[in-house]
């Protein structure tokens, strides 16, 4: 196989992960804040096969890593008591078996023990690392944008929201969450506010989506002509070297 079927090949492979990828965004375009992601490629240079007058180097496209984009999904109103939006930067802090974890998705309830939880029954933590636990006898819950819960004149903690100063310290770990893969420490998003009874939606754009899908597509086909063509032509030269022999 000569250099430009491999050269090919390792574009169409990059190709076959970003539709995956695509195709991930379009199906959690209604996931309760979902970011969008994007395959980040870079060519990798190699030495070519010996050939003369051939070119150096040879570069080859490789899948070097997932981009995130972060951005603010849209606020829609639910009227729930439990469902936090967040607006601006930072994330939940959440207790699971896995240990703490970071997410958007603002989607909580109470459990059997009146504690604040997703809805796997991983707990929502205050600012201090510690569980918010309500009682049911005080009456309604108020969260503020600060994120002070309260019932009636009782303050019953504050819900944490924390950001980073590098977002690519944040590992995805599956249900819309992520973890901290460094020692950097979370600090507080002070400049961001919850809104009570909302959800954040998804910052999946269906149309630039679609419209990806569409042109990966089209750029995996123009490859496979190039590389049925390249290996139409190596045929013919062979066949015409054996004819002069």
């Amino acid at each position: 196989m000569d250099n430009a079927l491999y050269v090919g090949l390792s574009r169409q492979m990059t190709l076959r992960r970003e539709l995956d990828i695509v195709a991930n965004n379009i199906a959690n375009m209604d996931t309760t804040g979902f970011k969008v992601e994007s395959l980040m490629v870079e060519t990798e240079p190699a030495a070519p096969a010996h050939t003369a007058g051939a070119p150096r180097p040879v570069k080859f496209v490789i899948d070097r890593s997932v981009g995130r984009d972060f951005g603010q999904g849209v606020l829609r109103s639910t009227g729930a008591t439990f469902d936090l939006g967040i607006q601006g930067d930072g994330f939940f802090r959440v207790r699971t078996a896995d240990g703490e974890q970071f997410t958007r998705d603002g989607r909580y309830h109470m459990d059997g023990d009146g504690r604040l939880v997703t809805e796997d029954g991983a707990a929502l933590l205050d600012e201090g690392g510690g569980e918010i636990v309500i009682d049911p006898k005080l009456g309604p819950v108020s969260i503020a944008k600060d994120g002070v819960v309260s019932q009636g004149q009782e303050r019953l903690g504050k819900v944490g929201l924390f950001q980073f100063q590098e977002l690519s310290v944040l590992e995805k770990v599956g249900e819309n969450r992520f973890r901290n893969s460094s020692n950097a420490q979370p600090i507080p998003a002070t400049e961001s506010v919850i809104q009570q009874g909302m959800l954040e939606g998804s910052n999946v754009k269906p149309i630039s989506e679609v419209t990806r899908m569409i042109e990966i597509t089209r750029a995996y086909e123009s490859i496979t002509k190039m590389m049925d063509a390249n290996a139409e032509l190596s045929r013919r030269s062979v066949e015409r070297m054996g004819k002069v022999n």
